[in-house]
């Protein structure tokens, strides 16, 4: 089910880039948008593995190292059918972990130093299993499919804005009139990133659900989310601890959630999840 909503999602999203594309941008706008977006999120893609790992300063382990965590990662990959990503460790106190690589082949679980202190050897297992889930779906992939429509999207509404402005839209066309346009190019980017982060979220049920069945047992992460949810809440994250650009890409969110960032979340509410999970277990 989480297959078949993310597709509709990533149709929706390119429908809308499509449509709205063709209406403020023409053709040729929308052609161009599109290709400088796929250059500048493309670049992200092929390196995204290398800045991640760089963003939070995690270094590679050997199996000498980290022997009871690359047995894990065996483990799991072995039941996913992918080759065994890198391990590596980030020497941050705030329990977390993320995945990376553009595809299995070149595939990455990087885990912090809280996460170890933290969970039991099950709940790192749920924990793995969720971010290898993330890999063997081709999630970054994914990701960066949604990320080039919606920059397009919000390229197109910029290059209307300034058509307008320089160009007084003296020939009535495009959608028409001057008001029609400033409303599509406010509410476009906003529309494309409801729906890019609908995708995200998707994701990571998707993730829940294949590394619960990957570990063999759902309760695993649940019981790590609880934890790290738990640990959020008394100690957030500061921006000193963790690069707040960052946080779409580990399992839970560290800093203090609500409001708005709440509603913009890339994440799921971790409740449900949890949810989600021991429902599993029934």
């Amino acid at each position: 089910m989480n297959y078949v909503k993310t597709a509709f999602l990533l149709g929706l999203m390119f429908a809308l880039f499509m449509g709205v594309g063709y209406l403020i941008g023409g053709e040729s706008g929308m052609i161009i948008a599109f290709f400088i977006a796929l250059l500048m999120n493309g670049i992200s893609f092929f390196y995204s593995d290398k800045i991640a790992l760089s963003m939070f300063k995690a270094k590679e382990v050997s199996e000498a190292e980290a022997p009871q965590l690359h047995r894990i990662v065996d483990e799991l990959a072995a039941e996913a059918g992918i080759p065994k990503p890198k391990v590596y460790i980030s020497n941050i106190n705030i329990p977390n972990a993320f995945a990376t690589g553009r595809n299995p082949k070149h595939g990455v679980v990087a885990v912090t130093k809280g996460l170890l202190d933290l969970l039991d050897r099950n709940e790192i297992k749920g924990v793995l299993g969720h971010e290898i889930a993330h890999i063997a779906n081709r999630d970054i992939l994914i990701s960066s499919l949604a990320a080039v429509i919606a920059s397009a999207i919000s390229m197109l509404a910029r290059l209307a804005y300034f058509a307008n402005i320089f160009g007084g839209n003296r020939d009535g066309g495009g959608i028409g009139n001057l008001l029609a346009t400033l409303i599509m190019i406010i509410l476009t980017p906003i529309i494309a990133m409801i729906i890019q982060l609908a995708i995200s979220r998707t994701r990571e049920y998707a993730a829940d659900e294949k590394g619960a069945k990957l570990a063999r047992n759902p309760l695993y992460l649940a019981n790590a989310l609880k934890k790290m949810n738990s640990f959020a809440k008394a100690k957030p994250a500061t921006e000193e601890d963790i690069n707040p650009s960052a946080t779409h890409m580990l399992i839970i969110n560290p800093f203090k959630k609500g409001g708005l960032q709440a509603l913009f979340s890339t994440h799921p509410p971790i409740e449900k999840r949890i949810e989600k999970l021991e429902s599993m277990a029934l």
